[in-house]
């Protein structure tokens, strides 16, 4: 933090970060990408899961599961990874381009404060997302209500943990936000596989299971699908997205570049 800040009361220093967050709130708002593919995409999706009948019918492949209880935890988990992957490193990747990011290097403001606020702004599309889709499921489509909700909590934030870093790393790596978005769809597609999205994990084969149980979003649909259906999550999920926070938060502070 520059030293013009430092003399600042704590309070004012509030008002000015408090300033940068809603100046994104309000880019995002013009800028939808994280809005679009991170919330209306996935509930979109319910609705039209909700709505089919057979989705609601209990399957013994499913674990006596209907295919709709166990796919709500794989949308919740789309939705964390779509803004995770392309919310969050598309403006970043779009301010180093522009020069953003070097012209608030000549400011008393620090930049680090930027990446701070953009974190707030993704992390609370994607708090809104979890919320119509966990409300929805719940309360129009008659979904299963969280067995343990103190693990339902734990793995989402774990899963906000594993993912967001990874995000970070790509907008370290791409030099433009055309580029970012490209390495997140490359990245998003293979992992979102591995979720369950086409093929829930129950019914893969075992060899495809195992390397979903070790990928990020895989982990994070089994930890909330625990907590959903079950109770409280296993130790190995858990690890898992936690691991993926501590290697990515460091890749990404390692690599990332303001300009």
């Amino acid at each position: 933090m520059s030293s013009a800040l430092l003399q600042l009361p704590t309070a004012s220093r509030r008002t000015a970060f408090r300033k940068i967050v809603q100046n994104e709130a309000r880019l995002a708002w013009r800028r939808p990408v994280g809005i679009l593919a991170g919330v209306a995409i996935p509930v979109l999706i319910v609705v039209i899961f909700g709505n089919i009948a057979v989705f609601h019918r209990p399957s013994p492949d499913l674990g006596g599961f209907t295919a709709f209880n166990v796919y709500v935890p794989i949308l919740a988990v789309f939705s964390m990874a779509m803004i995770a992957l392309l919310g969050l490193p598309v403006p970043l990747a779009n301010y180093r381009e522009l020069g953003y990011l070097r012209r608030l290097s000549t400011t008393p403001t620090p930049r680090s404060w930027l990446l701070a606020a953009q974190g707030v702004i993704q992390l609370a599309i994607a708090l809104i997302a979890l919320v119509i889709i966990f409300g929805l499921s719940l309360t129009v489509f008659g979904a299963h209500a969280p067995v343990s909700l103190g693990g339902l909590l734990l793995s989402i934030a774990l899963c906000a943990a594993g993912l967001f870093p990874i995000g970070l790393l790509v907008a370290a790596v791409a030099r433009t936000a055309n580029a970012a978005s490209i390495i997140g769809r490359l990245a998003f597609f293979p992992l979102i596989f591995f979720a369950g999205l086409w093929l829930p994990q129950p019914l893969m084969p075992t060899a495809l299971r195992d390397i979903s149980n070790y990928t990020p979003l895989g982990a994070a649909v089994e930890a909330i699908q625990s907590s959903m259906l079950s109770g409280f999550p296993s130790a190995t999920p858990l690890l898992v997205l936690a691991g993926y926070a501590v290697v990515f938060g460091f890749l990404a502070r390692r690599f990332f570049r303001w300009e």
